[in-house]
């Protein structure tokens, strides 16, 4: 074998050995980072433990070596259950993160439409309602509540009828009469006007219209 040969061996065998010691010192290194680590972790460990104790002394918590024992036999036999519940929680959180933008616009459509009815008076119209509920209860007693629950029937019965159609123009037209009648320069008129006008037509279909809405009346009063 040549020196030429021999020499080249002894180089890849330099470089085979700087290598190893390269590695020799990173694994060092290493162990020395993981025994650091696992100094600090004791330290930690020890510092949460003394902690732990104390607080659980202060609150005269004891805790039993099986019953830990127990529950991480229990933790472990349930593993599934608990992976399958961090999944539905992170869907949950997927979700939560999809839906956040629908209910910020919701809230904001809300909070407009909230403003909305405040300047239409919306909230203002329900304190005065809020009055006169208070109005009533105050201004009623327990026994005209029985009352109005007893005829209420009748009560709703009588609206309906006076809100029909002709009912109300009817009433819309007497009030409109009412309204204008000169109230203050009402005409005299003697025993024999009177007369004279009683046999006018209009005075004898008004007449009419009274005897029989009263003989109505009467028989309705009889019937009941």
């Amino acid at each position: 074998m040549s020196e030429k040969n021999i020499q080249e061996q002894i180089n890849v065998l330099d470089r085979k050995m700087d290598l190893l010691l390269d590695y020799v010192h990173e694994q060092r290194l290493k162990s020395e980072t993981v025994e650091d680590l696992i100094a600090d972790f004791s330290i930690i460990g020890k510092d949460v433990y003394d902690s732990t104790v104390e607080e659980l002394d202060k609150n005269d918590v004891e805790l039993e070596p099986a019953e830990l024992t127990q529950l991480g036999l229990l933790f472990v036999r349930n593993i599934k259950t608990f992976i399958s519940l961090m999944n539905s929680l992170e869907a949950g959180m997927d979700l939560m993160k999809e839906v956040s933008p629908i209910i910020n616009e919701v809230l904001i459509d809300a909070s407009k439409k909230l403003g909305e009815f405040e300047q239409k008076g919306y909230f203002e119209f329900m304190r005065e309602g809020f009055k006169i509920i208070d109005n009533i209860v105050t201004g009623f007693s327990p026994d005209d509540v029985k009352a109005l629950a007893d005829n209420i029937v009748t009560i709703l019965e009588t609206v309906r009828n006076m809100t029909q159609p002709e009912m109300m123009k009817s009433m819309n037209n007497a009030v409109i009469i009412y309204s204008n009648v000169q109230t203050q320069n009402i005409p005299e008129y003697s025993l024999w006007k009177a007369m004279k006008t009683m046999n006018s037509p209009e005075m004898k279909k008004g007449l009419g219209f009274m005897i029989t809405f009263l003989k109505n009346l009467s028989k309705t009063s009889i019937n009941n």
